[in-house]
């Protein structure tokens, strides 16, 4: 049994766990709630070992583990497969999955023996993986099944899950939720951090809740309810996730011709965005629609089709040329490609606005306008810090991406695209950012969301655009965008009746 006790853990100026217990029985899924901020991930890194708390005690089958490292952490069979991969990039699967760990044979490295253990476990899970490909070139699930490889190839018994299921669409979240009930099985104890609701009354046995830091309860399976959980998480009544947001489609922003990339994710894809309204991009992950965000931004480079921008053809080369052009582009990834995390609040909100008369003139920085214009973009997203000094890598996930998208607030925009706007935070910061969005449709702009997940898009989009290997196949209004007709598309199945309600 895994047990921690009157955990106390403090940083500079911040009680970031004030008294927390926690407990994890073999064979059991223990669900650690909280809204971001809450602790959790300070509590879970108590228990591989990075952080050593100042107060409480810390126990794995009865030995006492206070002060432990991560390697002794990993020695006692407790690993982690956090939400930010730690994968190097250019190696190879095979090496990334034994980085640090390599096996030998007389003296030298034992890659036949890693790699049979490697296929192995990767038929015990059922699981395909390419072992030679260079891992910078898998889809975010591969990467997700070779990070549990990696944990369950060091004996692994206590293994801890945040938010596994982050950007993966239903067909592959089911796969990692397969994988983490036959480890259950198995008598495998998994701690299982997640804000979907759908997944924790699936699979877990007791619900831990935290906030503030603090210790807030736990409940039995037989307990859970949506309600009950929100209310303990934050303290108040649980409020509608998704608002209603008017659709009053103005002049044509977006319009997409047989769009193709250069690297073929992308292969024939056709759409149209209003001034007004907010329209989805839905697809499996690996289908292309991320690409369509990063091509009409500058970042993936265009084949073949036309991209024009309220009636005007552009053919986008930089960021900062679509920038200029009216376009505010909102990254999958926001800690590799969206923020400097060893940067201030500050100069992460306003480096999109370094060429502006306000923040930037003859090559120097206004410190106090950089100040003032991140401060009201970031009151305006109820960002939950007051120094804009603070580096972003101290914060939550969910104040990341406030911080991410508070740059989109710090100037004028005519489109946004949103590519996987709420992975990794937790409801109240959903409801915060949905409410962004209707905010900026009200206001006149024209936002398209792409995403994963298939209730988001269903409920936040007036259309959606169903991609399937690169290709556009399902255009859903109105009366025909049921999460039924959206599933289906994902295979490449459409129906004439799906295209009937197009708005006349």
């Amino acid at each position: 049994m895994l047990e921690l006790n009157g955990i106390t853990k403090r940083f500079p100026g911040v009680v970031a766990l004030d008294d927390v217990k926690f407990q994890l029985m073999p064979g059991e899924i223990h669900v650690l709630f909280g809204e971001n901020g809450a602790g959790k991930s300070t509590l879970v890194n108590v228990m591989v070992g990075n952080h050593r708390p100042e107060e409480g005690s810390y126990t794995i089958d009865g030995k006492n583990m206070l002060g432990l490292s991560p390697a002794i952490a990993r020695e006692n069979g407790v690993s982690a497969v956090f939400q930010e991969f730690s994968l190097a990039p250019s190696l190879t699967v095979l090496d990334n999955i034994w980085l640090g760990r390599e096996l030998t044979k007389f003296g030298r490295i034992d890659r036949k023996r890693m790699r049979d253990l490697a296929e192995a476990k990767l038929a015990e899970m059922r699981t395909n993986l390419p072992l030679d490909a260079i891992t910078s070139t898998l889809s975010r699930a591969q990467k997700q099944q070779a990070e549990i490889v990696k944990a369950l190839l060091q004996g692994t018994r206590y293994i801890i899950f945040d938010e596994p299921t982050a950007s993966l669409a239903d067909v592959e979240a089911q796969n990692v939720l397969r994988i983490i009930k036959e480890l259950r099985d198995k008598g495998v104890g998994i701690v299982y951090i997640s804000h979907r609701m759908r997944e924790i009354r699936e699979l877990a046995e007791r619900v831990t809740v935290l906030r503030n830091g603090k210790y807030v309860g736990t409940i039995e399976q037989d307990e859970i309810e949506e309600d009950r959980l929100v209310s303990m998480m934050t303290g108040r009544s649980m409020v509608d996730l998704f608002p209603d947001v008017p659709h009053n489609p103005g002049e044509e922003v977006l319009s997409i011709s047989h769009l193709a990339t250069v690297s073929g994710g992308v292969r024939d894809v056709s759409l149209e965005v209003r001034a007004g309204e907010i329209v989805g991009l839905a697809g499996l992950v690996g289908c292309g629609k991320g690409r369509v965000g990063r091509a009409c931004f500058g970042l993936e480079p265009v084949a073949r089709g036309d991209i024009f921008l309220k009636g005007v053809p552009v053919s986008p080369r930089s960021p900062a040329q679509m920038l200029q052009s009216g376009v505010c582009y909102f990254p999958s990834d926001r800690g590799a490609e969206g923020l400097c995390l060893n940067r201030p609040i500050s100069e992460n909100v306003t480096m999109s606005d370094l060429g502006t008369p306000e923040i930037g003139k003859r090559g120097l920085i206004n410190l106090n306008g950089e100040r003032d214009r991140a401060r009201t973009a970031a009151e305006r997203l109820k960002l939950s810090t007051d120094n804009m000094s603070t580096r972003v890598e101290m914060l939550s996930g969910g104040n990341k991406q406030k911080i991410l998208l508070a740059r989109g607030l710090s100037r004028e925009f005519d489109l946004f695209i949103f590519d996987e706007p709420t992975v990794g935070v937790d409801i109240g910061a959903k409801a915060e950012i949905y409410q962004l969005m209707r905010d900026l449709t009200e206001g006149g702009a024209a936002i398209l969301v792409i995403s994963s997940d298939l209730e988001e898009v269903v409920h936040i989009s007036h259309r959606i655009y169903s991609i399937h290997e690169g290709q556009v196949v399902a255009d859903l209004r109105e009366g025909a965008k049921t999460e039924e007709r959206v599933l289906a598309s994902f295979f490449g199945k459409q129906r004439d009746t799906e295209t009937e309600d197009i708005a006349q």
